[in-house]
């Protein structure tokens, strides 16, 4: 399981560490929110522990700003001293899936987080449709359509073009899309190129404006139509 904990106090982070790392989860962190959806914007989690009181950027905003704004389903859970019912649903209507009280116990925090990854891995709503602009995906019935014409993709295909709608119209690092895909064992040739060529082919090539679009030495990210005209330094073949 790979998490993200966006916590500030670093003696509750190397604790979480200490005893999550063990485990076999995979850990990433932030200090403050705005680092926390930097960390989104180019990696995929299967859970977000997030704190309430961050600098900068506070939890409740950052948990709004990931329903709201990101449209990102991932499971949150609140971790946080304020203990009050207000303070609960105000994590809850922020969006968070759980909430758990300092101090915790790791067995439980660990015990919560195998749950709402179950939770995750079995609910509909988490693979509900995705969307941005003309293009539209749904995980669930792996259907796609630009325009409200249909898109037929391989296995491959729909994996990237998930990873693409999940942060648009953010860039998509080409390290994140070779993890989506091929996990650990990423292939030596650059076979990513070649699946967004064939990306390309059944997304762009039909309608007159491209959505695919390379940002090069970085990544992919996909861009409205009427946009793409206008963009700089990200045209869909800088780089394949």
């Amino acid at each position: 399981m790979r998490i993200l904990i966006v916590e500030d106090n670093p003696d509750i982070l190397a604790n979480l560490y200490g005893f999550l790392e063990p485990k076999g989860y995979t850990l990433d962190s932030a200090r403050n929110g705005y680092a926390g959806l930097a960390l989104l914007s180019e990696n995929s989690y299967d859970v977000i522990v997030l704190d309430i009181m961050l600098p900068g950027l506070n939890g409740l905003e950052l948990c709004q700003k990931l329903r709201s704004e990101f449209r990102l389903a991932t499971p949150v859970l609140m971790l946080t001293a304020r203990d009050s019912l207000p303070d609960k649903v105000a994590g809850f209507d922020s969006g968070a899936d759980d909430y758990l009280v300092k101090p915790f116990s790791m067995i439980e925090l660990d015990m919560r987080l195998r749950a709402l990854q179950r939770r995750a891995a079995g609910s509909h709503t988490l693979s509900s449709a995705l969307r941005f602009g003309p293009l539209a995906f749904d995980p669930e019935l792996q259907e796609a359509s630009r325009d409200g014409a249909r898109i037929t993709l391989t296995r491959t295909g729909y994996t990237l073009l998930r990873c693409l709608l999940a942060a648009a119209p953010r860039i998509v690092t080409r390290e994140t899309l070779e993890q989506a895909v091929w996990g650990d064992d990423r292939p030596e040739s650059d076979a990513l190129r070649t699946h967004i060529h064939a990306l390309r082919q059944a997304l762009d090539k039909p309608f007159a404006q491209p959505m695919v679009h390379t940002v090069p030495g970085v990544g992919y990210r996909l861009m409205l139509p009427e946009a793409s005209t206008s963009a700089t330094g990200s045209g869909p073949d800088a780089r394949g």
